[in-house]
């Protein structure tokens, strides 16, 4: 996945672009690699959801008008094509998450847990760059 992306930013992010960057961030600071891999799986995913959602907030959600509701992973990938890549990966692991949140957490083991982790971070580091510029 594209980790080199330039993103220049004219004018001051949305707030709430801000708060979302900042809620997952702080989450994912909070989240220790050390935890039971199902835990350390959500709570990365929540974060990787949370800093999509500030980029759809920086970005602009398109025009739906009455259409069925659609994941975020859907919208990021129209509002954002440079992360095409991203959403489809994180749009990959939505049914894992969906089935360890229903408590089977048999899915997940020590290595899914980590690669996600560190996926994340990356994400949280693009997205960082694309809500405020790409100086970070």
């Amino acid at each position: 996945m594209t980790s080199t992306l330039d993103f220049p930013v004219t004018q001051a992010p949305p707030a709430a672009a801000v708060t979302l960057l900042r809620q997952a961030e702080l989450g994912f600071a909070a989240v220790s690699p050390d935890a039971a891999p199902a835990h350390l799986f959500t709570e990365s995913y929540l974060c990787a959801l949370r800093a999509a959602a500030a980029l759809l907030s920086a970005r602009g959600r398109p025009h739906r008008g009455r259409a069925k509701p659609t994941s975020v992973w859907t919208l990021m990938s129209s509002v954002a094509p440079e992360m095409r890549e991203w959403a489809a990966f994180f749009a990959s692991c939505s049914a894992t998450r969906a089935a360890v949140q229903a408590g089977i957490t048999s899915r997940v083991g020590p290595r899914a847990a980590e690669d996600l982790h560190r996926h994340v971070a990356e994400f949280i580091t693009l997205v960082h760059r694309a809500v405020h510029g790409s100086g970070r």
